[in-house]
């Protein structure tokens, strides 16, 4: 017969100050996760920008089937994401300040290539364990991650725009802790969407920028620069940061860049952005860092921020030496490099 402090079979002790809470909360994390992206994919939140809707209008307005409706919802009030009262389902603070597609705060692009690309992908977690082989577009021998992306088009658009998602933050302080009142000019290297020198130029009225990327973003940049009414400030220069000439500058700007080359390749990244510049001349590099509990620390003992740089690794692989982390600006004064 068991007693206290043994299991079943009397044989094993049991603590009775353990529970499995925590491993079955991160075991079935994903669940919470979907909901989030399916609803962000969905509109939803959208949607509940213009007020509160009741259950059947919400339901009608998405699209969705009765049977699953309800439930859906509430999930996502027990998450956080919504707010349910007497008149029905609406966004919190939160949500609607950076899920409405609409406001300038979107950062669901990240989470919309998270839901389209990234889920699928991470599915193939263990094999990737087994075999040291990417589980992206890159798979088998396929093409090269970055090359798939900027070949189809819906892809590059949702890839640039994830970019401006995980980057928004980063430009508004940039644009307000840095003494740009001694610049007149910028470069925005590896620009994407352009949400950077699009901060910048609003900013600061008297700065001029240029997004330099390669030339197949250059409509995306282009809309979404004149979206703002700034192009005749903010301008797009193609070319590979690698080989071209960068253009010139008084600031050069590096942001989620440095994570994807290898050690020497970032160590040629940042002499030829500092030989470009003139005397005087800045150059800043930013990585998104953020105490969150989903990424292994320096120690790896902890978990931090997966949205910080090269947090996709075990999956997407690549040349990396190690996510830099950098958040500083370093400048150019005559008699260095």
């Amino acid at each position: 017969m068991a007693t206290a402090g043994s299991d079943e079979s009397g044989t094993a002790p049991v603590n009775a100050n353990l529970a499995p809470d925590h491993i079955m909360q991160l075991g079935l994390g994903f669940w919470g996760s979907k909901a989030l992206l399916s609803a962000i994919e969905l509109g939803l939140f959208s949607t509940l920008a213009g007020g509160t809707l009741t259950l059947a209008e919400l339901t009608e307005r998405l699209g969705l089937h009765d049977r699953s409706a309800r439930d859906f919802f509430d999930a996502l009030v027990a998450l956080g994401m919504l707010e349910r009262g007497d008149d029905g389902y609406a966004n919190t603070a939160e949500t609607d300040l950076f899920l409405d597609r609409a406001k300038p705060s979107y950062i669901g692009g990240i989470l919309e290539m998270a839901n389209t690309r990234l889920y699928g992908y991470w599915g193939s977690l263990t094999e990737a364990l087994k075999t040291g082989e990417a589980q992206n577009e890159a798979k088998g021998g396929g093409t090269d991650p970055f090359i798939a992306l900027y070949a189809d088009p819906d892809g590059l658009r949702g890839f640039l725009t994830a970019m401006s998602g995980i980057s928004i933050g980063s430009a508004i302080a940039i644009a307000n802790k840095f003494p740009w009142d001694r610049h007149t000019t910028f470069c925005d290297l590896g620009t994407a969407q352009g949400v950077v020198p699009v901060q910048l130029a609003l900013h600061h009225p008297h700065l001029n920028g240029r997004g330099f990327d390669l030339p197949v973003v250059a409509p995306v940049f282009d809309e979404f620069v004149a979206g703002h009414g700034l192009g005749e400030r903010v301008t797009f220069a193609g070319g590979d940061f690698f080989v071209d000439p960068l253009p010139e500058a008084d600031v050069y700007v590096m942001g989620h860049i440095l994570h994807d080359w290898g050690m020497d390749d970032k160590r040629l990244l940042l002499k030829r952005a500092y030989d470009a510049l003139p005397p005087g001349g800045a150059l800043i590099v930013y990585l998104r860092r953020a105490p969150r509990r989903t990424r292994l620390d320096d120690r790896r003992t902890e978990m931090t921020d997966p949205t910080h740089d090269g947090g996709g690794q075990p999956v997407e692989g690549g040349p990396r030496s190690g996510a830099a982390r950098v958040s500083t600006c370093c400048p150019r004064r005559p008699g260095l490099g």
